[in-house]
């Protein structure tokens, strides 16, 4: 083995060597606490992939053979609403098994607000303005406004916390 080898080994065996360590210091609830989030993130990661694929499957000889225009407006909305909803799985995911590696000790209430506004911003992209009503695309607005204050409330929160 050569020293890039040994160098690039000794972190994966600190940290499945803490693992084992954190594991051993758990209660039983904690540990299936541990189960069900690694569970949940290996089946999300699954629907990401196939998510991903199905994309790429769906789009690509699409845009290879010049089938779809993407400046077209209802392509762009779907094209970009698709990838959307990848980013958004991608976010839940991480909001998901980040506590299981104990970077966090609960789900992050500023990673739930980001998945939000995620959502919301996905909701504009692939809404149709002619046919919403205004008042439905106001509360829209309205709603993306007071989560990105709240996010900017708790991230300035944090910052205090941090100095």
């Amino acid at each position: 083995m050569d020293d890039r080898q040994t160098v690039e080994c000794q972190p994966r065996k600190s940290s499945l060597k803490n693992l084992r360590v954190q594991w051993s210091l758990m209660n039983a609830y904690e540990r299936f606490e541990q189960v069900i989030v690694l569970a949940l993130g290996v089946i999300i990661a699954l629907v990401i992939i196939m998510a991903l694929f199905q994309l790429y499957r769906r789009v690509l000889p699409l845009l290879l053979g010049g089938a779809i225009d993407p400046l077209d407006h209802g392509v762009f909305q779907t094209l970009f609403g698709s990838i959307f909803t990848v980013l958004i799985a991608m976010e839940f995911k991480h909001s998901i098994v980040r506590p299981a590696f104990r970077k966090d000790s609960i789900v992050q209430v500023r990673t739930v607000l980001l998945i939000a506004l995620l959502a919301l911003s996905r909701k504009f992209v692939i809404l149709d303005s002619a046919g919403t009503p205004a008042t439905t695309i106001a509360a829209l607005g309205f709603a993306t406004l007071v989560l990105g204050i709240t996010s900017w409330l708790l991230k300035d929160r944090n910052d205090q916390k941090a100095d």
